[in-house]
């Protein structure tokens, strides 16, 4: 017979798993059935829940986070000689469209605390070419935009890098509607998914109307709207250079469910955190994420850091030993700066950005997703106590 000790190192609890099922399987038996396979009305009524519950006017779905972002670049006319500010600390594509903008990325360092970018170094970066700061809710910690803007010339336009954070909150205001713009994702780490996908929204409507004909090749009309209308035989207009971004309706009927569920999703996600930060407490050499004042942390990932000054061993020896008892693990993301095109395309050295390579090397994601259940946490904690000794 299997011993306790047995059945914990046979568990595998993934880094993270999304919460699907019956409902969004049966979801796309419509656009399935009805032929309707690209965007058309599932991704029309997706796209309104997505805009009311984040108290936006417009919300545009896209291929993917990475395409959104693109997108609003490209709609506020950013290009060559203009320089755009990203944090240091994020994935790479936050930095990547500002390149295929033609653009120049202008890096940021960040808070060791809260992984998000460092308004006052923002301040120092800012220079007569910047056109707009990339500001990442990372992990899906609002960062503090107060500060943020407080920093920036009144011209400088603000956009969202909200992949991980749909749902979450900065002073009672949601994500999605603090700056000019912001693109959200629905890959299958976030808290909800479409398997790709993404989605822009903006209270601005000169971007949304921009936005709108770029995601559909500059079309002046969507598809849609074409083939509702009383010559669906006539092409529309192309008057702008666009883009094929946009997002299928099996897709969009798959996020509607899913959106239906983002409430519950974020508040089974917090509980667990709780948990985590009581159990963990006791472990001196980890720290745990900061928690908003007066918003609502969204939890695409709960990441830690690994303090080197106390830790029993390196962070990535203490991922090996979670990894041989059935724990995945990741680094938070890493320092952008830091890696091999950045690095050699603007002659970067590591120690430019201090916060975001101590992040890079030191922050330690546990699983927290909605397909854990108790026996799951407990084992995360079991295993880090016995690191902790």
């Amino acid at each position: 017979m299997d011993t306790l000790m047995d059945t914990q190192m046979k568990r595998s609890i993934q880094i993270s798993l999304p919460s699907t099922g019956e409902e969004e399987w049966q979801a796309c038996r419509e656009p399935l059935m009805s032929g309707w396979l690209t965007q058309g009305p599932k991704v029309a009524a997706f796209e309104k829940a997505f805009a009311e519950h984040h108290r936006v006017k417009h919300a545009l779905a896209t291929s993917n986070c990475t395409t959104g972002l693109h997108l609003i670049l490209a709609a506020m006319g950013i290009g060559p000689g203009d320089e755009v500010i990203v944090p240091a600390f994020t994935w790479v594509a936050t930095a990547n469209v500002v390149l295929y903008c033609g653009a120049t990325p202008v890096f940021a360092d960040v808070d060791r605390a809260t992984n998000n970018i460092d308004p006052a170094d923002l301040a120092r970066r800012v220079t007569p070419r910047t056109r707009a700061v990339i500001v990442v809710h990372l992990f899906g910690l609002c960062a503090d935009m107060d500060a943020i803007r407080a920093v920036l010339p009144s011209h400088v336009k603000i956009v969202e890098d909200a992949a991980c954070a749909a749902g979450a909150s900065y002073k009672g205001a949601l994500a999605g509607g603090l700056g000019d713009a912001a693109a959200f994702s629905f890959h299958p780490r976030k808290s909800i998914t479409t398997g790709e996908g993404g989605m822009v929204t903006t209270n601005d409507d000169e971007i949304a109307e921009t936005a709108n004909m770029l995601r559909n090749h500059g079309a002046s009309v969507s598809e849609e709207q074409r083939h509702k209308g009383p010559r669906p035989y006539l092409l529309p207009e192309f008057n702008l250079l666009g883009f094929n971004y946009r997002m299928t309706d099996l897709q969009g009927a798959v996020g509607l469910v899913q959106m239906g569920k983002l409430e519950k999703f974020i508040a089974e996600r917090q509980q667990w955190a709780d948990y985590f930060r009581r159990e963990l407490a006791g472990i001196d050499w980890l720290r745990m994420p900061s928690q908003p004042v007066g918003g609502q942390h969204a939890w695409q990932a709960f990441v830690t850091y690994v303090d080197p000054a106390k830790a029993p061993m390196p962070r990535n020896d203490i991922m090996e030993r979670l990894q041989a008892s059935g724990i995945a693990t990741r680094p938070g993301t890493h320092a952008v700066h830091m890696l091999g095109y950045y690095k050699e395309k603007f002659g970067l050295a590591a120690t430019d950005y201090p916060g975001a390579q101590d992040c890079d090397t030191h922050t330690m994601a546990i699983p927290l997703h909605n397909r854990m259940n108790e026996e799951d946490y407990a084992h995360v904690v079991n295993c880090l106590k016995q690191i902790a000794g």
